[in-house]
């Protein structure tokens, strides 16, 4: 299994998250041949999407052409979307930032989600996934939001962006792990041992259908 690794934390060892998805790497090596490619999306190179990559895209839309500047960004982008493309199944690890995803990556996802590359489209059927067959578990970490919290202690847009996205571009197969909260807590152990318990769950799941 070819499995991709993006890790949206910037929090290194202390990253709750990112022990998370690294309790679910180990454990998906224990039951099957593993390829593993890590994106460390703060410490690896990430083209920006700015005006020249926003031209480049609109230039494919209209079949203008590129200049020589957006071919050289489109080139970069389109080799972020290649490494992505060429996964088996991904695993991303994020904190909750602002009831939301870090903007590194939403900065990745606004790389590689490009028309005839992640997605398609017709004008009577709509939008259509191309990136088919494959799945992917995404663990979130927050220090006080957690499902039950009242409303005045934050909201979770977090989860179903990204899981839109993921449905959007054609992985249907898609779990989701939440390490909270990290912070309020009286007992992090056990929520922390609850959610090891899914991520070796899942694992071994898609270790069996591999």
């Amino acid at each position: 299994m070819k499995l991709l690794h993006i890790n949206a934390s910037t929090r290194g060892e202390n990253s709750e998250s990112l022990k998370m998805a690294s309790t679910f790497i180990a454990e998906l090596r224990n039951h099957t041949q593993l390829e593993l490619d890590t994106f460390n999306l703060f410490d690896d190179k990430l083209p920006e999407f700015d005006g020249l990559a926003v031209g480049a895209k609109m230039a494919l839309f209209s079949g203008s052409g590129f200049s020589s500047a957006q071919t050289k960004v489109w080139e970069e982008m389109k080799q972020i979307f290649d490494r992505f493309a060429r996964a088996d199944a991904y695993i991303f690890n994020t904190p909750l930032w602002n009831n939301g995803i870090p903007y590194k990556l939403k900065q990745f996802i606004d790389v590689v989600t490009q028309p005839g590359w992640a997605f398609g489209f017709d004008v009577e059927k709509g939008y259509s996934g191309l990136l088919h067959g494959k799945k992917a578990l995404v663990i979130h970490a927050s220090g006080v939001y957690h499902a039950a919290i009242a409303a005045g202690f934050g909201s979770d847009f977090s989860t179903p962006y990204v899981d839109d996205w993921l449905k959007f571009i054609g992985v249907q197969s898609v779990a989701h792990i939440h390490v909270a909260p990290t912070v309020v807590n009286t007992d992090f152990a056990k929520t922390k041992a609850n959610a090891e318990i899914d991520a070796r769950k899942v694992a071994r799941e898609w270790a069996s259908k591999a």
